[in-house]
């Protein structure tokens, strides 16, 4: 494939490969080393696909940061220790049809200069899906296990393997070369996994997506004894480092660690022609859907291991194997409902209650139809035949409506949220409706009222997740963030909780009081309204100075007043989107009783900043990196007293970078440019010669 089999510039190729790389390491890292899949198996292997293609359409635009480049993810923040591979841990290529599979095979043929004719054998197993996991022994007895991780380091899970039956701790047998490392998959049979679900549920716990995330999370754990409690299993289909090799071809080594006690899939076999291995690969998917674990495919290997170390390795993949990915899964079913789901953020999300269908041996009873936009372009309504897709054990989706034609009224989505009847709006240019209720959202009270106590807001101390998520249960909280300047009269029913002493609630009552005079614009940026971030409420404050002028310049914008929106968008930093979520802010009923019932109790002060004459007024000043004297916000102020402005990102009216230890990005792209860059040291400078 050249680039004239595309219809796009080299420019937009650049663009869709940054794109695409950065799409491709999210999901990455969300199924690697989160164990939390977003998107399915199928959707992931397009993205990828869509990579391999414009890389060989435009190879010298292959970037350092590709897909193809990478193998899994690096491993995420974790009490496990690291572990080195000495041999690479590789992932495979893939195949989605019987012609690329026949390629491959003619691909190996002609890179070993064999005739057509000449025959190559290879094995063919299911690839079970599960977590990938090297398990070391030495004279026999197992020593080290670790996940593949990035392929090159991997987490220790040795303490946790020793809990799983299928892996012995002893290899039997009198051939076991000096070191070898086995490697296969960790996973959980169907019935295990809902078992564990189920108890999971009735305990209270985390429910898990899928019996791939469970393994991993079960194998994942710092203590071994939560991965004793998991039916975990194994089984081996390869192998690592080895001082000795005991075979000559793919079936003899695997065959031979099979005699040392460690499983292999029991639909491992040896083919010599194309047809055998597309007559394998039928006979797996037909058994698919009654096998007892979940499988997403069939791997080919090449079965002579002269021929293997011949043919080597591309950058993350061997050349000699390859795994041929089943199709997504689908049924046909009825959509009985289309329910409204308000997430914390305040996101309205449609969710379609079906009729239960059986999907690839799991029954699927829910759908997301993810926003208003995706229900409009496949015309669902309730009553509707709908064709259900199930691909990587992902929340099912809506591929097609099979009766959209029929004459029925089209669903309404909400205009009003149905938690608490506040309006419900998409922002220009976004898909997404949300409510703007805000405070009074039940759906959201949890995560904006954590959000108005937060260091960045308020900052009232002794006010953690635990505690507010105890005061909303008993219903304390439940007219917004003004009751919290009310709990001095539940004094003494918070002293009858559990945990709580005579001293905990006087610290607490005694913080909350302290803040009866809040800085406005932390005031006004603890409200949580939508584009008015730190900065953002500063900015407002210093040319308005008091938030009921910030109220009266919104309510007067909303209303067309065209000089009022100008006063607005004239400060700098404030654009019309910001003018905009704050007139739909005060143009809910709603917000605006908490905000009075809120002013009722706070008193915030004039906002104003005091400003001396320093060397960088006027100029823009960002910080990046770690602070060690002080914190981020502290920072921000004082470049404001010294008459700065202080921005969040590096551009080119950036006039100085003030960089901590770990600085990244900002500190290179401010090189590039040419920015000025000093430590925390040379800006404790500048702020006290200022005084």
């Amino acid at each position: 494939m050249t680039s004239d089999s595309f219809d796009i510039t080299e420019a937009e190729a650049v663009n869709e490969l940054m794109r695409l790389a950065k799409a491709i390491a999210h999901h990455n890292k969300r199924y690697h080393a989160e164990d939390d899949p977003e998107i399915s198996d199928a959707e992931f292997d397009a993205l990828v696909r869509r990579n391999a293609e414009l890389e060989e359409a435009f190879p010298h635009l292959v970037r350092p940061d590709s897909p193809s480049q990478q193998v899994g993810h690096e491993i995420a923040a974790s009490p496990l220790s690291k572990i080195t591979h000495e041999v690479r841990m590789l992932s495979l290529d893939n195949a989605f049809s019987d012609e690329e599979l026949g390629e491959f095979v003619a691909r190996v043929k002609r890179f070993l200069s064999l005739s057509e004719e000449e025959a190559v054998a290879f094995t063919a197993e299911d690839k079970i899906d599960g977590l990938s996991c090297s398990l070391r022994y030495e004279r026999g007895e197992l020593v080290l296990a670790a996940t593949r991780g990035d392929g090159q380091v991997g987490e220790n899970v040795t303490a946790n393997v020793t809990h799983i039956a299928d892996i012995p701790q002893r290899l039997s047998g009198e051939d076991v070369p000096e070191v070898f490392e086995v490697r296969g998959e960790v996973y959980m049979s169907r019935a295990d996994f809902a078992a564990l679900n189920a108890a999971q549920e009735e305990a209270g716990g985390k429910v898990f997506a899928n019996p791939r995330n469970a393994a991993a999370g079960s194998l994942r754990q710092k203590d071994a004894s939560v991965t004793a409690k998991r039916p975990l299993k194994f089984w081996a289909h390869g192998w690592g480092a080895a001082s000795h090799v005991p075979g000559e071809t793919q079936v003899e080594v695997v065959r031979t660690i099979e005699s040392w006690g460690v499983p292999v899939s029991p639909l491992f076999k040896r083919f010599e022609t194309l047809e055998g291995l597309l007559g394998h690969y039928q006979e797996i998917a037909k058994a698919r859907p009654d096998l007892p674990y979940e499988i997403d495919g069939v791997v080919y290997k090449v079965d002579r291991l002269d021929y293997q170390q011949r043919l080597g390795f591309v950058a993350k993949a061997p050349r000699w194997a390859i795994a041929r990915k089943f199709p997504a899964e689908q049924a046909e079913t009825t959509l009985e409902n289309i329910d409204i789901q308000v997430g914390r953020t305040g996101k309205l999300t449609p969710v379609g209650r079906l009729a239960p269908v059986l999907v690839g041996g799991v029954t699927v009873t829910n759908v997301t139809l993810h926003n208003r936009d995706e229900i409009a372009r496949l015309g669902v309504r309730p009553g509707d035949r709908v064709v259900i897709q199930r691909a990587g054990d992902v929340i099912p989706q809506v591929v097609e409506n099979l009766t959209r034609n029929e004459d029925r009224p089209a669903f309404q989505f909400p205009e009003a949220c149905p938690v608490c009847d506040s309006e419900a709006v998409a922002a220009e240019g976004e898909v997404d409706v949300r409510c703007t209720g805000g405070l009074i959202c039940k759906a959201q009270q949890f995560e904006r009222l954590k959000h108005f106590v937060s260091r960045g807001a308020l900052d009232i101390e002794g006010l953690g997740e635990k505690t507010i998520a105890e005061f909303i249960g008993h219903g304390w909280l439940d007219n917004g963030p003004a009751d919290i300047f009310r709990l001095k009269d539940r004094e003494a029913e918070i002293l009858a909780l559990d945990g709580w002493k005579e001293k905990s609630v006087e610290n607490l009552l005694a913080s909350i009081e302290a803040k009866r005079e809040p800085d406005a614009a932390r005031l006004l940026f603890g409200l949580g309204i939508r584009h008015v971030g730190a900065v953002t409420a500063r900015d407002l404050l210093k040319h308005l100075n008091t938030l009921p002028a910030l109220r009266d310049f919104a309510e007067k914008a909303r209303a067309g007043d065209e000089d009022a929106a100008g006063e607005l968008t004239a400060i700098d930093g404030i654009g019309s989107a910001v003018v905009e979520a704050l007139g739909d802010f005060f143009h809910e009923e709603h917000n605006r009783a908490v905000w009075d019932d809120l002013l009722s109790e706070v008193s915030p002060p004039r906002y104003e900043v005091e400003t001396v004459e320093s060397p960088v007024a006027g100029k823009t000043v960002v910080f990046t990196g770690k602070l060690e004297t002080m914190s981020r916000d502290e920072a921000k102020a004082q470049a404001e007293r010294l008459g700065a402005k202080a921005s969040g990102s590096v551009s080119a009216k950036t006039d100085l970078l003030v960089a901590g230890p770990g600085a990244g990005s900002k500190l290179k792209k401010a090189e590039q440019l040419g920015i000025e860059v000093i430590d925390e040291a040379g800006w404790a400078a500048i702020v006290a010669a200022a005084g």
